[in-house]
């Protein structure tokens, strides 16, 4: 498999992509999930249903302006064009902003009266006790860049750039003429981290996705 395929930097690529999106939509998701739980401000409820009627639109009508948007900054064919687009996910803020609703507020009124401000109050308060949400929310958003096939077939085309699934793809050969033991193979491989995650994280998925909603 590895000698008919650059697999080693297929694997790489689908990593290396998988972690930058969880990383920065993690800050983001949770920076926005604290400011519609905690913080009042005018429009708040307004700014956060349109942010969740984003899940209504379907992934297939956003391909062409997406590519629209990236081909006028030059990053059709690099790993950006799979990042950028992923890194704001609305039904994260939504499990962010409804699990730290659920936090007394009586820690964060304490923090205000020693003088702690909000920023403070998000990074040393409110992230350490929404850990459970964070790590269901950054392995589902780690799967989904794993797993994702339509996208690198849009904007990616060399080899080298080409993450698991499209790898897989192209292990088939044309008209699915691949040799079937290479492809089941890498199919086997690239089953190994996602089952990981499953068994490490399934406790916290079940705990954060009850907590999320308790409150409204």
């Amino acid at each position: 498999m590895f000698q008919a395929f650059p697999f080693a930097q297929v694997i790489f690529n689908s990593i290396k992509v998988a972690v930058i999106v969880v990383i920065a939509n993690l800050f983001i998701s949770t920076m926005a999930g604290f400011a519609f739980a905690r913080i009042k401000f005018k429009g708040k409820n307004v700014v956060f249903l349109i942010i969740l009627a984003g899940m209504m639109i379907p992934s297939q009508a956003k391909l062409i302006p997406t590519y629209l948007v990236m081909s006028k900054m030059g990053l059709v064919g690099t790993h950006w064009s799979l990042i950028l687009p992923a890194i704001i996910n609305p039904i994260n803020i939504f499990f962010v902003r409804q699990y730290m609703m659920t936090i007394p507020g009586s820690y964060e009124e304490a923090a205000y009266i020693d003088g702690a401000g909000r920023f403070t109050i998000y990074l040393r308060i409110f992230l350490p006790m929404s850990k459970s949400v964070i790590i269901m929310t950054s392995m589902l958003t780690f799967l989904a860049s794993w797993n994702d096939f339509l996208n690198p077939l849009i904007f990616l085309s060399k080899y080298d750039k080409m993450t698991l699934p499209l790898g897989l793809k192209t292990l088939s050969g044309a008209m699915a003429t691949g040799s079937t033991s290479v492809i089941l193979a890498g199919v086997a491989i690239s089953l190994i981290i996602p089952t990981l995650l499953y068994i490490f994280g399934q406790k916290y998925i079940l705990q954060s996705v009850v907590m999320s909603g308790l409150k409204s």
